[in-house]
């Protein structure tokens, strides 16, 4: 059975930097994609980014533009996603999904993903 397990949320204050970690059990770490959505109230789930399987490549939601990056432990069986410069507009509860069975081309659409985490807030304030 698949279990993701989201931590590292909280409250912090504009600019500063948080690191979120996704604990991932009953999947084999290369054969499934790893990703992080976000959800801020009314809103959609938005894309933030993914760690391809097999190729490890990795790929970012448009509004990233360099201050997220993601990286695997794989001896922890984690995924992090290291979150600088936070802004207002990051506020959301973020999640982690996975799926073995992706096609590259639905890779940022959530319903796409069969695994979820349960979610963990992350609030920036000014």
């Amino acid at each position: 059975q698949v279990h993701l397990v989201e931590s590292g949320g909280g409250a912090v204050q504009v600019g500063d930097s948080l690191r979120l970690s996704c604990t991932i059990s009953g999947v084999t770490s290369h054969s499934t994609t790893v990703a992080w959505f976000r959800q801020a109230p009314g809103k959609e789930r938005e894309f933030v980014g993914a760690l391809w399987r097999s190729t490890g490549k990795i790929y970012y939601g448009d509004f990233v533009k360099g201050r997220f990056a993601i990286s695997r432990d794989n001896d922890k069986k984690t995924v992090y996603l290291q979150m600088n410069s936070l802004e207002f507009e990051d506020t959301a509860v973020y999640y982690c999904a996975a799926d073995a069975n992706l096609i590259l081309s639905t890779m940022t659409t959530a319903r796409q993903y069969d695994y979820w985490g349960q979610g963990t807030q992350v609030t920036v304030s000014s």
